[in-house]
Order: structure tokens, then C-alpha cells, then sequence
């Protein structure tokens, strides 16, 4: 039985958080996750108005949009794809917030690794249906 592909819009301008994400990705299931990455906010935007996603993962600290405005913004321009938001703080309450306002799920970018990310990225699409 073939794998179902799960497009992912990965909006995160930290190189290095990138490149950890996309790390895990590959761990957890090689070939299964389809990322396109941008830096910035209404550049995601665009995109996601060109092409069709299954789910974004989206730093709320962004050169172009900061907060809950950037969970606000993505929102409402994709109210129908599950968000998982990722952040660099153990406590951060945007990133609590988000969930009681649409997000799916919200990650601690330290405290991520593959399973997690996995798991998290299943429970939104599973919760989509």
C-alpha cells in the first residue's frame, strides 16, 4: 500500500531550525512529507494561495510578523489547514494561545524530534478529517 504524501508549508526563518526540521522529517518517514520552505509570512501566504497543503508548520517569530498576529494572519488566510505552531520557548503564551484560537498543535523547537513531530503532524491530519 502506498503512503499517503502530506504537502507541508514550513514558514521558519532560522536556518538552523530549518534545516533540524527537515532532518526529522526525513527520519521519521522517508519520502511520506513534501516540505516547501519560505522565511517569511506573506511570502507563505502567497503561497499557499498558488498551491494546495495539508498542513503548515509556522514559527510565530518571523522577520515580517511576530505573535499572535502571525497565528491570526495564517489563520485567516488558510482557515481550512491545520497549523502546528513551533516555538523557541518552553512557556510561551502566543504559542498556548494559538491552540485555544485554531492551532492544532504547538512544538517547543528544543524539545522536538522526529516521533514527536510525527505524532503531531498525524494527530492534525487525522483531526482534519
Amino acid at each position: 500500500m502506498k503512503k499517503q504524501i502530506i504537502k507541508i508549508l514550513l514558514i521558519e526563518d532560522n536556518p538552523g531550525d530549518t534545516k533540524s526540521i527537515i532532518e526529522m522529517l526525513k527520519e521519521a518517514d522517508d519520502n511520506r512529507y513534501e516540505v516547501v520552505h519560505t522565511t517569511r509570512l506573506d511570502d507563505g501566504i502567497k503561497i499557499i494561495v498558488r498551491d494546495d497543503f495539508d498542513l503548515i508548520l509556522l514559527d510565530l517569530g518571523l522577520p515580517d510578523s511576530e505573535g499572535m498576529d502571525t497565528f491570526n494572519i495564517m489563520k485567516y488566510n488558510a482557515p481550512d489547514i491545520p497549523i502546528i505552531v513551533l516555538t523557541g520557548l518552553k512557556e510561551d503564551i502566543f504559542a498556548v494561545s494559538t491552540v485555544g484560537r485554531g492551532a492544532q498543535d504547538y512544538l517547543v523547537k528544543d524539545e522536538i524530534d522526529s516521533k514527536l513531530l510525527a505524532t503531531s503532524i498525524d494527530n492534525a491530519m487525522n483531526s482534519k478529517k
